[in-house]
């Protein structure tokens, strides 16, 4: 503690230095507004707009399939989901999952998310895939049409 000196007598400065305060407070703000982008996981996407039901709530997580806009397949289990596989690699974890996971049982939905501006033909190729490793049925994700969008057709 820091005396200020008088004639008389001593007594205490009761003052804070908030500056080391402050300049924490800032390097933490700084380091949370870099890392908050870095944290959002998965692949960007543009899904179609359709009228669909919305899947069971009491439902393990499904097993996805992402396809991309250039036509690069995604799987949600993979050791780096948001890393794009080649069609061999999606073929054996859905393979490994559908022989020794919970989706053999069919608790576990099987579905493929699709970007609107994706060849037809990858989505395909993706549900092909799917197919071969043994999946029984294979759903498709898309996004819930807004209000103001008129239906396709």
């Amino acid at each position: 503690m820091a005396y200020f000196h008088q004639r008389s007598s001593r007594h205490p400065i009761a003052e804070i230095n908030v500056v080391p305060f402050i300049d924490v407070m800032l390097v933490l703000l700084v380091i949370f507004m870099i890392t908050a982008p870095l944290l959002t996981q998965g692949v960007k996407i543009d899904l179609p707009h359709t009228e669909s039901k919305a899947l069971p709530p009491d439902q393990k997580e499904p097993l996805i399939v992402t396809v991309d806009g250039a036509g690069n397949f995604y799987l949600n289990i993979a050791s780096h989901p948001n890393q794009p596989i080649t069609p061999r690699v999606l073929s054996n974890l859905v393979t490994s999952q559908l022989t020794t996971g919970v989706v053999a049982s069919g608790q576990r939905p099987i579905l493929v998310r699709g970007d609107k501006n994706t060849n037809y033909g990858k989505i395909m190729e993706a549900m092909v895939l799917l197919q071969q490793a043994g999946a029984k049925s294979v759903g498709l994700i898309t996004q819930p049409r807004l209000p103001h969008e008129q239906p396709v057709g």
